[in-house]
C-alpha cells in the first residue's frame, strides 16, 4: 500500500484513479447512450456533462467560461435549447426542461446498469460515504466550478454506485479550480496552459494544483484515506 506523507501527494495520486474509475463507466455506457439519443432526438452534451447539478438547480450563463474553461459550450447549449431540453430566462439562466429531466433520468438508469457491469464487487457504499464527506467539507472557491455544482442532485433511491459516479464527477471540479487557480498565480491564461509543454513552469503549476487540491482531503484520517484509494483502484 502506497505511503502518503503529505495530503498533496494524496491528491497527485488519486486524481488519475478517480478520472479512470469514472470514464470506466462512461465507456461501458457509451453504446446505450448512443441508443437513447438515438430514439430520443435528445443529445446528452451538457445533460451528460451536468447530470448532478442541473437537476437541482439553474445555471448563469455566466458560468458556462468557469465550468468549461478549455471549450466553447456554446454549441451544445444552441442545440439543447433547440430541442427543447433547457430553457433561457429572459435573465440568462438556463433552466433544465421536463423533457431535459427525463432524459437526464434515464441517462441514471444506463449509469446504474453500466456501474452494476464494471464496479461489480467494490464496496461502493463506502467510496461513496468517503466522498460524499470530502464534498461536505472541501473549500468552495468563490465564482469557481466546484461551488457552481456542489452538492450533487441525488435521486431517491440512487443506488451506492449512482451516488459514488457523480459524487466522482463533481470531485473532479474541485481539482479543475485548484489547477485554475494555480494557472492563474502562475500568470497564465487557459490557452496558454493548455499550449504549456512540459518543464519546470509545468512542474511549478502541476505541484501548486496539488497542493491546493489536498486540501478536500483533510476530513479524512490517513486509514481512511488509503481506504478510499485502494478502493477506487480496484474499480478501474
Amino acid at each position: 500500500m502506497p505511503k502518503f506523507q503529505e495530503l498533496s501527494e494524496f491528491a497527485e495520486a488519486i486524481a488519475p484513479v478517480i478520472n479512470a474509475a469514472h470514464v470506466n463507466v462512461h465507456a461501458s455506457a457509451v453504446r446505450a447512450v448512443a441508443d437513447l439519443t438515438a430514439a430520443s432526438g435528445f443529445t446528452p452534451g451538457l445533460l451528460s456533462d451536468l447530470r448532478f447539478s442541473l437537476p437541482l438547480r439553474p445555471l448563469p450563463r455566466s458560468g458556462l467560461a468557469v465550468l468549461f474553461r478549455y471549450a466553447d459550450p456554446e454549441p451544445d447549449v444552441r442545440d439543447h435549447l433547440r430541442q427543447g431540453t433547457l430553457a433561457e430566462d429572459g435573465d440568462g439562466v438556463l433552466r433544465l426542461t421536463d423533457a431535459g429531466r427525463t432524459f437526464i433520468h434515464r441517462l441514471y438508469e444506463l449509469h446504474e446498469a453500466a456501474v452494476g457491469r464494471v464496479w461489480a464487487g467494490g464496496d461502493l457504499a463506502s467510496a461513496a460515504d468517503l466522498v460524499g464527506r470530502v464534498l461536505d467539507t472541501a473549500d468552495r472557491l468563490p465564482g469557481g466550478a466546484f461551488e457552481l455544482v456542489s452538492p450533487p442532485y441525488e435521486p431517491a433511491g440512487a443506488s451506492p454506485g449512482l451516488l459514488l459516479f457523480n459524487r466522482l464527477a463533481v470531485l473532479r471540479y474541485h481539482r479543475a479550480d485548484a489547477h485554475a487557480a494555480a494557472w492563474q498565480a502562475a500568470g497564465l491564461s487557459a490557452a496558454e496552459i493548455v499550449r504549456l509543454e512540459d518543464g519546470p513552469l509545468r512542474a511549478q503549476i502541476e505541484a501548486d494544483t496539488n497542493r491546493r487540491a489536498g486540501q478536500a482531503y483533510r476530513i479524512l484520517p490517513e486509514r481512511e484515506r488509503h481506504v478510499l484509494y485502494e478502493t477506487l483502484l480496484k474499480l478501474i
